[in-house]
């Protein structure tokens, strides 16, 4: 990426997704690849799927369990799915490593850059304050960070506005001086919609989505963002 034209202003904070933004949701299943063989790719894309539509769906029904609870009923319909049910042992070394997930190689970096510019930095993630506490923690990620937020204390998933509205009142900040950053396009579009500032993480080169909402800016990797707010 070359020199930002038209650099973001009038930010005060910086705040992330957690899941397929900051850490990478594959890595569990190829941690297993020993024990998954040629499952691991299918397993780990049918394994996120659910587990988003298990939000989806959950917060249609009005029957909210959290996050920790649908990653593994995601799981297990991912195991089913693939011929792999039945490993009670596996089914736990999966879980375990999802809880310690990896991020993404310029997570951390981008992360110290933007804290050392004085931004105020964020997670807002579906995930539960366990897991996301442990995750950070295990990706060393956990001292960038001045606020982790969870969907859990509304008992609501992404993209209620709900959820984005934790945040302003959280960082005491007006929506226009968040960028929310997301690899989760139809989250940067809520989140846009609502008024943040949103950062699409465009990893695949996919197409824009047809949503409400318009984005402030796309980039394709993490290591991006601080140059979009003329760092």
């Amino acid at each position: 990426m070359g020199k930002v034209v038209n650099p973001l202003r009038g930010i005060k904070a910086c705040m992330f997704d957690a899941y397929g933004t900051l850490f990478d949701v594959a890595a569990a299943a190829k941690a297993a690849a020993d024990d998954l063989g040629d499952k691991s790719g299918p397993l780990a894309d049918i394994w996120r799927t659910k587990q988003l539509q298990y939000t989806w769906l959950r917060s249609l029904m009005g029957d909210y369990a959290d996050f920790w609870k649908l990653t593994g009923d995601a799981l297990d319909y991912a195991l089913a799915a693939t011929g792999m049910k039945g490993d009670p042992a596996l089914r736990r070394k999966l879980m375990e490593l999802y809880r310690n997930l990896d991020s993404y190689p310029d997570a951390a970096a981008c992360l110290r850059t933007l804290k050392q510019a004085g931004f105020k930095t964020a997670i807002l993630s579906n995930g539960t304050p366990a897991m996301l506490r442990a995750a950070a923690k295990s990706a060393g990620l956990a001292p960038l960070l001045d606020h982790v937020l969870s969907v859990h204390s509304l008992k609501i998933y992404k993209p209620d506005p709900r959820v984005y509205r934790l945040a302003t009142k959280t960082l005491k900040l007006n929506p226009a001086a968040i960028c929310f950053v997301s690899s989760n396009a139809w989250d940067a579009w809520a989140g846009a919609r609502f008024g943040l500032r949103s950062v699409w993480i465009n990893r695949t080169g996919a197409p824009p989505e047809n949503l409400p909402g318009k984005i402030a800016a796309e980039a394709r990797v993490l290591a991006d963002v601080p140059r979009l707010l003329g760092l």
